[in-house]
């Protein structure tokens, strides 16, 4: 049984590209498209599309072979928009390598959009 569908995507899309898979199918949720949107902007992910199975739906991902890691952050940690600093040097193995994927009041995005528009909000996960 699924308690955290966040965790199982990424967990899915981490395990897909340790084994050289070109794509993986996970299963849809709304922040999830907002979350790969982020990731194909930084060219983590390739395409992707939403497959309607009569449930909920899932997604088709196409997978580059660029990520090192990602995953969640739990518990999601309440972050003002001078704190990121200090949760990329627990996250993330270096400066400017990777991105903290971070729930705002404007939608899913990554840490550095969201210092230069001065935005907080939850940390949902990270990517390198």
């Amino acid at each position: 049984m699924r308690h955290d569908l966040l965790s199982d995507a990424l967990n899915i899309i981490k395990t897909s590209e340790g084994m050289g898979r070109k794509e993986c199918i996970i299963p849809a949720m709304r922040i999830l498209k907002d979350i790969l949107l982020v990731m194909q902007k930084h060219k983590y992910v390739g395409t992707f599309e939403f497959i309607d199975d009569g449930r909920n739906g899932k997604f088709k991902v196409g997978l580059l072979g660029k990520i090192n890691s990602c995953g969640i952050i739990k518990p999601r940690f309440a972050v003002k928009a001078g704190q990121f600093r200090k949760y990329e040097k627990r996250f993330l193995p270096a400066s400017n390598i990777g991105i903290l994927l971070v729930s705002t009041s404007k939608g899913v995005t990554d840490h550095n959009n969201a210092i230069k528009t001065k935005t907080g909000g939850k940390l949902l996960g990270y990517v390198w």
